[in-house]
This record gives C-alpha cells, structure tokens and sequence, in this order.
C-alpha cells in the first residue's frame, strides 16, 4: 500500500477526497475491517423510528402512534416528554388500549422517553 506524504494527507483534509474503489477495498482487506465494520448499515427506516410527540395534541400523538405501529417498524424511541399529559397518556395506551397487543414490550429509557419494540401485523 502506498505511503502517505503530508501534502497527500493536506489534499485529502481540504478536499471533497473519496478514495478509488480498488484503494478502499484494498484498505478494508489489509486492515480486517470486514469483521470490524459491517459493509452495509441496516436499514432503519424498516426496522426503527423515532418519534417525538413534544407539542403534540392528544388526537395528534394518538395518530402519530398509530402510524407508527402500521408502518412496519420493529422497534422505535417514543419521546413523550418528562412532564405533561403525553407521558401519562403514552403509558396508557400502551397498557390498556386498543393498541395495546401490538406492543411486545415499552420500556422507559429516561424520564421522557421509551424504547418500544412492536409485534409483527399478521395480515
């Protein structure tokens, strides 16, 4: 692999520098980074979300969440907030609604915000 000069490291920190494909392949195979750093990152939209209900209405959070549930997302961050109406409510819903089975577990994170994990839509 070829040694780095300083005006090669210069050129690289005040340009938009992008390394030629056989460059980064060779990298990644001399330092091991296969095992270190997976090639591709999953793919979050499909599996999480974050959802922030901060100056939501009840109606409104209600919806988000529900949208939320339907969108196919395994697993999301639910923020409510520490104080207000939302915490309470979230919890709420999360225990005794109608929407209540399509949670498989919400677990508080901190004092505003829950990791929620849903069940599988069986079509």
């Amino acid at each position: 692999m070829k040694k780095l000069s300083d005006a090669d490291i210069e050129n690289m920190v005040t340009s938009d520098f992008a390394p030629a494909p056989d460059t980064a392949k060779q990298v990644r195979t001399e330092l091991h980074l296969s095992t270190r750093i997976p090639r591709n990152t999953p793919n979050y939209p499909n599996n999480y979300a974050k959802l922030d209900l901060h100056q939501y209405t009840e109606e409104q959070a209600w919806n988000a969440i529900n949208d939320l549930i339907h969108s196919g997302v395994k697993s999301a961050t639910i923020i409510t907030g520490a104080s207000g109406i939302l915490k309470i409510k979230f919890q709420q819903w999360a225990r005794d609604s109608i929407i209540s089975n399509r949670f498989l577990s919400v677990t508080p994170i901190n004092n505003g915000s829950f990791a929620v994990k849903f069940r599988k839509i069986k079509d």
